[in-house]
């Protein structure tokens, strides 16, 4: 057996944050699986270093709006099929989704929509998360391996915000997101950082207007999921809450295959 490194981080701009030393911090992870969301950015907006990698397949995919959204993979394990989309094609357009069928597992990559902006917005996220979920169920009761991994846009306890009594009524910590993240674990997924940590203070995403990160007023919204047939693979999940160049944190998974 051999353990893989997987990385997860939303970005905020797959350019902006090349300005600040990514590569260098790319380099020094040496992980096997590197997942970005929010990359803003379509691959011919990219300099080469970040398209060819040596090591590593990359794989894109881009919203039709220019500047949003947007989910990219570096993987060194060749996957055997590569898709931008979990089987929903109604939710294509916005470059949310890379799905890798890789010889030891199936990987999602997801940047899930954030439902703040409107009520619309929230009709399309719970559609987003409902759609997703009823496509695994299959998968899930066959017990395939897959690991799910990304920014999430909810806050699942209120262990996972700073101030979940102020944040009752807004999207991200919505009782009916949070009962779909119940329900999403409940169908055969695990939260692997609660598997090593079962306590607050821990967060993804801090707001940068007000200077939340170094107050450290934030909110877990970033996970790696994983079946049960992977769990006891776990060897380790973590926070990478030093690293800076975005309002997210990187999250870190370590699983023997």
């Amino acid at each position: 057996m051999k353990t893989l490194k997987l990385i997860s981080w939303n970005v905020n701009g797959l350019r902006a944050v090349y300005r600040k030393n990514f590569m260098e911090w790319f380099r020094s992870e040496n992980a096997d699986v590197v997942c970005l969301q929010e990359t803003k950015s379509n691959p011919d907006q990219l300099p080469e270093e970040l398209l060819t990698v040596p090591g590593y397949q990359a794989a894109f995919s881009s919203a039709e709006k220019k500047g949003y959204s947007g989910v990219a993979v570096y993987s060194r394990p060749t996957p055997r099929k590569t898709a931008e989309t979990f089987g929903d094609t109604a939710f294509i357009g916005e470059g949310r989704v890379l799905a890798l069928e890789l010889e030891a597992f199936r990987l999602y990559n997801i940047y899930f929509p954030n439902g703040k902006a409107s009520a619309e917005r929230l009709r399309y996220k719970m559609a987003f998360y409902e759609s997703f979920l009823t496509r695994l169920r299959p998968a899930l009761r066959r017990g395939e391996r897959i690991v799910v991994c990304g920014d999430v846009n909810t806050a699942h306890r209120a262990i996972d915000l700073a101030r979940p009594k102020e944040n009752e009524k807004t999207s991200g910590f919505l009782p009916e997101e949070r009962e779909w993240m119940d329900r999403f674990l409940d169908a055969g997924f695990s939260d692997t950082f609660r598997m090593f940590e079962p306590g607050g203070g821990h967060y993804t995403w801090w707001d940068m207007k007000s200077g939340a990160r170094k107050r450290n007023v934030g909110w877990r919204i970033d996970y790696f999921f994983v079946s049960a047939s992977l769990r006891d693979r776990v060897r380790s999940a973590d926070i990478l809450k030093d690293v800076e160049g975005s309002d997210h944190a990187p999250i870190r998974l370590e699983l023997e295959i």
